[in-house]
């Protein structure tokens, strides 16, 4: 069965997220997920 997560927060999010996006790109190749949401908020950069 496939899944994606559907709330997903970078280290863009500030003081919500911790992992960068290759990090998490890394992680979704390993458990071979096809996609994910990332849900960035409270900036406009990234």
């Amino acid at each position: 069965m496939k899944f994606t997560h559907l709330h997903v927060h970078s280290h863009y999010s500030l003081l919500d997220g911790l992992s960068k996006i290759d990090q998490l790109l890394d992680a979704c190749q390993e458990l071979k997920m096809p996609s994910i949401a990332l849900t960035d908020h409270g900036s406009m950069y990234g």
